[in-house]
């Protein structure tokens, strides 16, 4: 025989989750199942069109009630008594020194990625000389090179060294091709930007020194002298926020950008326009040249702006506005972490292709499905069409929040030994 133990409802220590709702589940409190009919071939189609429009009525009303019980307080916390609310006070007060420590964890493992690139930088100075020409390479760099392109193709040739050396040209267009080579950075350079490019020699990233109010990185982009523009160097810092945030990593504050100096009629971040306009009065027509923002690579160097607070709070700006900014500001600053953890370290790879390898493509592919009538084409392509223009290429990375891998390729048994 069974019994049935009655359980107290007034009890105030009973394990009742903070987020639990009092009331029942929505599916519970009054909805009810629908009853589908028997689908036979001649209704086939219609019949489960039918159920379709059921299941998408019942999953809107079952989210719209949830997202109400978000965020509520079931009363728990509230109901305990006040001396076991002082032992919730003292975990909250014991939680901020483990905060302390993962900020001071975070600032170490920081150190420790600065150590490294101070010990990188000679590796990347013969680089940059190797790609320039400024020095050739030795046979000693050759024959490693080769052992390397041996050992991961089994079909690997060297090429004959018979009475050649290497080019005293380096290897012209090597940083357009590898920046071309980075699926997001390709969908953002275009023809007019590569003439451009060909004239980037190096990419460098530094460390903002401890003595700076915010930590954060600095991407240096040094070219040759060209036609387009007077800089010698275009560099983006950026800045992270002086704590860690919840999850435990530095997060993204802002980007600040160098100040392009074009050359007349050069402004590649610019498109020029002829208009003709007519004088009311005198009906005399004169021509006009007008300039509207153009799409380019150069842009990057002109960052997104996060909204202040102030914006926020008064409500200037609405909720779609603020997603297109957030969106903006996530391109942005992933764009920048993929040039500092991928592009820099791997320069090579991505010029030869091979990076594309360990990229992960294909991650979204369970997202879509096959159109098979000409209808769902017709609407895929129009889709299609306005996100090549108002939807950023799609990202991979940190999601909104913008939570700041500082440490991406930090080994945290590292950090805790140093």
């Amino acid at each position: 025989m069974s019994s049935t133990i009655p359980i107290n409802q007034s009890d105030p220590t009973a394990p009742t989750p903070q987020n639990t709702p009092l009331t029942h589940a929505p599916i519970a409190a009054g909805l009810s199942r629908p009853t589908v009919p028997d689908i036979t071939e001649d209704n086939e189609e219609e019949e489960l069109a039918a159920v379709e429009d059921i299941q998408q009525t019942m999953l809107g009303l079952v989210q719209g009630r949830l997202a109400g019980l978000v965020g509520r307080s079931s009363g728990y916390i509230e109901s305990l008594p006040t001396e076991i609310k002082l032992n919730v006070e003292a975990l909250k007060g014991v939680h901020v020194k483990q905060a302390e420590l993962q900020n001071q964890y975070k600032r170490e493992c920081l150190a420790l990625e600065k150590k490294y690139a101070e010990l990188h930088k000679p590796l990347y100075e013969r680089r940059k000389e190797i790609i320039t020409g400024a020095s050739k390479p030795t046979p000693e760099e050759i024959e490693a090179g080769e052992k390397v392109s041996a050992k991961e193709d089994e079909e690997f040739t060297p090429p004959s060294k018979e009475g050649k050396e290497p080019s005293a040209d380096g290897i012209p267009e090597f940083w357009l091709t590898a920046l071309r080579n980075h699926i997001v950075l390709n969908e953002i350079i275009t023809d007019r930007d590569a003439a451009a490019l060909k004239h980037l020699v190096d990419v460098r990233i530094d460390y903002l020194p401890p003595t700076d109010p915010k930590p954060g990185f600095k991407l240096s982009f040094h070219f040759t002298p060209n036609e387009f523009f007077e800089n010698e160097v275009l560099e983006k810092t950026y800045l992270y926020q002086e704590e860690v945030g919840y999850g435990g990593d530095f997060v993204y504050d802002r980007a600040i950008g160098t100040e392009i100096k074009w050359k007349e009629d050069k402004d590649l971040t610019k498109e020029f326009e002829i208009k003709k306009q007519r004088n009311k009065n005198t009906n005399r027509t004169r021509l006009v040249r007008k300039a509207r923002p153009a799409e380019s690579f150069f842009n990057f160097f002109a960052p997104p702006l996060p909204p202040s607070e102030e914006a926020v709070e008064s409500g200037d700006l609405d909720e779609e506005e603020l997603e297109e900014i957030d969106e903006k500001l996530e391109l942005d600053y992933q764009i920048g972490e993929d040039i500092k953890e991928k592009i820099i370290p791997h320069a090579v790879d991505w010029f030869t292709g091979k990076a594309l390898e360990f990229e992960d493509l294909d991650e979204d592919e369970d997202d879509f499905e096959d159109l098979d009538d000409e209808d769902d084409e017709d609407a895929f392509d129009e889709e299609e069409s306005e996100s090549d223009e108002d939807i950023p290429a799609r990202r991979r990375g940190p999601p909104k929040g913008r939570g700041a891998g500082a440490s991406t390729n930090v080994n945290p048994e590292e950090c805790k030994q140093q």
